[in-house]
């Protein structure tokens, strides 16, 4: 059951599988996008019911996370039922990997109809959707899906945000490393290049750190030594988008996480006194924002879009953040104010209170507020 929100706020649904096991098998061919010859994958599929959302829904954003070494890889779709009943097509969500042996890891422009779009890892209805069945399918050996979900919602168009009380997370701050994307510039330019392209690689890398995760220094091998963190490198390379031509694809970015022992997802929250439940239960948080430099004060850049991971709050309710953007690791902590943080994560023009969610399985999510519906 989903309860109505009050005027203003973002109807979400998050509805997450974790026993995902596949029904179908046969064998296709596959023609790579960025080159190569079609070759044939023995495949298996599992198809999700049809979910009902519980609320005309204007995008829809899945996340996973699962495991597909070398050898193997999946594609993750979705297909809609509009609120007037018509079924839409298989939008096709992803093509991922976890390294670049096999295929090219990418999301798929072009697939806009009557029914709708993909931006890049969003499916944005051109109608409201009120239902949704989620596809899965798993080529070569190897692969298996641990969990996946759907995060369904109707972000309002809003150009003001109220700020939120301060909550429960008042002076509480996570040890999470500081980690400065802008120590990469110029690294790898094949994934990206490093310096204002890879705050979702640092991000995670921060993220995976705090938990004591992350790639084992073999497989960091291909990093020069003198390198700040390779574990960024790494991330850069492990989350990049062929045709997005970037590391800021979302689900690939939780997917990426899943390699390490992490539960995870996409979803978006509604306040930051949401945000602050998980803070006090000890788990950081990815935030995606965009602003004007004067619109956050203390950032110094403008941004169309950025993500950060908040670590805490200060005794008065401002946000602790690791803000990869930083020059040096020693000043990624920023404090922001809270109304200003919470406007410019929130309103219509930024994510709408895009979150990644990064956790150990055996990590407990806090209980979730009455107001929260179902965003986690």
């Amino acid at each position: 059951m989903v309860t109505p929100s009050p005027a203003g706020l973002s109807r979400v649904a998050l509805h997450r599988w974790t026993a995902v096991i596949p029904s179908e098998s046969g064998v296709t061919g596959y023609l790579d996008p960025f080159g190569g010859d079609t070759t044939a994958w023995p495949y298996t599929r599992w198809t999700s019911e049809e979910h009902e959302i519980g609320f005309p829904a204007t995008e829809l954003v899945p996340s996973w996370t699962a495991a597909a070494p070398k050898g193997s890889w999946l594609r993750v779709e979705l297909r809609a039922r509009t609120v007037t009943g018509g079924l839409t097509k298989w939008y096709d969500m992803g093509r991922w990997a976890e390294g670049g042996d096999d295929i090219h890891r990418t999301s798929l422009p072009g697939q806009g109809d009557e029914d709708g779009d993909v931006a890049v890892d969003t499916f944005v209805a051109a109608r409201p959707v009120r239902s949704y069945r989620l596809r899965i399918t798993l080529y070569g050996a190897g692969a298996r899906v641990r969990a996946a979900g759907v995060m369904a919602s109707a972000p309002p168009a809003r150009a003001g945000v109220p700020v939120s009380a301060p909550g429960e997370a008042r002076g509480a701050e996570l040890d999470v490393p500081p980690r400065s994307q802008w120590l990469h510039a110029g690294h790898y330019p094949e994934w990206g290049g490093g310096g204002d392209s890879w705050c979702s690689p640092a991000s995670v890398a921060m993220v995976l750190q705090y938990w004591g995760a992350g790639p084992a220094p073999e497989e960091l091998a291909f990093v020069d030594p003198a390198d700040p963190c390779p574990a960024v490198d790494h991330a850069a390379r492990d989350m990049y988008d062929h045709s997005y031509q970037g590391t800021g694809n979302w689900p690939f970015a939780v997917a990426y996480a899943g390699r390490y022992g992490m539960d995870g997802f996409v979803t978006r929250l509604r306040s930051l006194a949401e945000l602050e439940r998980f803070i006090r239960a000890g788990v950081p948080v990815i935030t995606s924002q965009s602003f004007k430099e004067r619109e956050l004060p203390g950032a110094g850049y403008s941004t169309g879009g950025h993500l950060m991971v908040v670590t805490g709050f200060t005794p008065e309710g401002d946000v602790i953040a690791n803000d990869p953007a930083a020059p040096s690791d020693d000043t990624v902590k920023r404090t922001y104010p809270r109304a200003a943080f919470e406007h410019v994560w929130l309103r219509a023009a930024g994510s709408g209170g895009i979150v990644h969610v990064i956790h150990p399985f055996d990590v407990p999510l806090p209980f979730p507020l009455p107001s929260s519906e179902g965003t986690w």
